[in-house]
């Protein structure tokens, strides 16, 4: 679809019911993918859109976008969201990849794209990255036999061993077919050189990974990129391999391309206008991969990110669809990332729960409305608020902010694990720490909800969830008790009057408490 129609069609306000979409914004290329999945699990494209916005090849030399970059993708972004016009926000997922895990300004050019495309951005790590690719490429062509799957992008590129619908090892690194030819192809000419030099480097980076993915560990090996897909294609072109990459077709290709001399008179059967810029780096990390892990024929796959992420988009909506919202065990694989992460890091779990008994009585009655998602952050965070404690007892709160901000936690995106990581490190203590994040609603209630909570399990034993209730007032927040409880609880009364304080101390409205009892 041009996307010159998209922008001039007319404003939608009806909403698109089982459909989902899914935004990839890569180093080279944006993509808007909208498609249903069925309740047997089958995948129904609706609608796809690609712009080649080359985020990547817009790094500065202090590792920041430059502006024309930004606006490039935010002119796309801009063009995605008129088509996403009547969908719902939780019938859309963006993930952004390498160049903004890199990008040292990330965070001020995310707030736009938050704004032009209408929807939360989402940085995921080069692992979620690659496990959310598998999940595209496992149930798109489905096998049993034990797979090698490789997606080279723009400037990283994800390695996977699988087999059915498991991941089995995904590791990601830093190489990628546009960041390969902006260094040793950027003046446009192709030497022998040059593609040596390439290739060296493509090896440096894939040299750790020599065992781990080693011919023995699968059976066939497919490729899930742009890359992949456009040597794919020019072979398939040149009658050579039938469309499966072989090392003696990637030679054929840098053969061409070295007879050519430079990107301007390069001509190759097949092989699009804007691939070409980009298509040498692609060829050296391939060849490399061939030659380094004994790929002898690598096929492209169907199956990609941006289908893992309407797959995963479609098992959380299952399971707030059975829960009406409420946070349950079921498909959702960050409840299995959690589940894991407490048997890692030996969090006493009892405990864990009781926090979130009480905190999530108390956020209901605050936010009542809050969405499913609030919700489940919510619970995380009490899953794990106890993780660092592993490390020392001493300030576990920095440790377990640290540990969620960094671990590697399938399902989850970088951007909401340092939500987590933020909420976590607001359990306890000063709020100075966070003070800035106080002004947001949303964080500034469940962190109150969950320091309430941890303040009312302190003793670690049975709670009664009905002891405290909390209630939006003009001025803040009133928490309410009884007398009776008061008395027989003095000890947790002193820790909320401290709780008290410190919100006093914050720009934020304020906690206020019953007066006590005269006499």
């Amino acid at each position: 679809m041009d996307p010159q129609l998209i922008a001039a069609a007319p404003a939608v306000t009806h909403r698109w019911p089982g459909q989902l979409a899914a935004v990839d914004m890569g180093s080279n290329s944006f993509r808007l993918e909208i498609a249903q999945v069925t309740d047997s699990g089958l995948y129904r494209r609706v609608d796809y859109l690609k712009e080649t916005v080359r985020l990547g090849g817009g790094l500065d030399n202090e590792g920041c976008l430059t502006e024309e970059a930004q606006q490039r993708g935010l002119a796309c972004l801009n063009r995605f969201a008129q088509r996403l016009r009547g969908f719902e926000p939780a019938q859309v997922r963006a993930v952004a990849t390498q160049t903004l895990r890199e990008a040292r300004n990330r965070d001020a050019f995310l707030r736009r794209a938050q704004q032009a495309l209408g929807h939360p951005v989402e940085v995921i790590s080069g692992r979620e990255e690659a496990r959310l690719t598998f999940a595209g490429v496992a149930r798109l062509q489905p096998s049993q036999a034990p797979r090698l799957v490789i997606d080279i992008g723009g400037r990283s590129t994800e390695m996977i061993l699988g087999l059915g619908r498991r991941p089995l090892r995904a590791e990601s690194f830093g190489v990628g077919s546009v960041g390969l030819s902006m260094r040793f192809f950027g003046d446009g000419r192709y030497t022998e050189a040059g593609f040596r030099a390439a290739q060296i480097a493509a090896g440096a980076e894939f040299e750790e990974a020599l065992e781990a993915f080693a011919p023995e560990h699968w059976r066939e090996a497919l490729g899930s990129s742009g890359t992949v897909g456009a040597v794919s294609q020019v072979l398939s072109a040149a009658g050579l391999g039938e469309g499966r990459i072989t090392p003696a077709g990637l030679r054929w290709m840098i053969e061409q391309c070295l007879r050519a001399g430079s990107v301007d008179r390069l001509e190759l059967p097949g092989l699009k206008e804007d691939r070409k810029p980009i298509i040498a780096g692609g060829l050296c990390i391939l060849y490399t991969l061939a030659a380094h892990f004994d790929i002898e024929s690598l096929a492209a796959a169907r199956g990609a990110l941006r289908q893992g992420v309407v797959f995963d988009l479609a098992e959380r909506l299952a399971v707030r669809q059975r829960s009406d919202g409420a946070p349950v065990v079921g498909n959702d694989v960050r409840d299995a990332s959690v589940r894991e992460l407490q048997r890692r890091f030996m969090v006493d779990v009892q405990q864990a729960e009781r926090v979130f008994s009480i905190a999530d009585v108390l956020y209901r009655q605050v936010q009542p409305k809050a969405g499913a998602e609030s919700r489940r952050e919510l619970r995380w965070a009490c899953a794990l608020h106890e993780m660092g404690m592993m490390v020392s007892h001493h300030d576990h709160h920095r440790h377990s902010a640290y540990l969620l901000g960094h671990v590697d936690a399938a399902g989850f995106s970088q951007s909401q694990q340092r939500r987590l990581a933020d909420l976590v490190l607001a359990q306890r203590g000063g709020l100075r720490k966070v003070e800035p994040l106080l002004e947001q609603e949303a964080f500034a209630w469940q962190a109150l909800c969950l320091r309430l909570a941890i303040i009312k399990c302190h003793a670690r034993g049975p709670v009664r969830t009905d002891a405290l209730s909390l209630r939006r007032n003009a001025t803040g927040a009133q928490l309410d008790y009884s007398p009776a409880w008061a008395d027989t609880h003095p000890r947790t009364l002193y820790l909320l009057r401290e709780e008290a304080d410190h919100w006093a101390r914050t720009p934020w409205p304020g906690l206020q408490l019953p007066e006590p009892a005269a006499g």
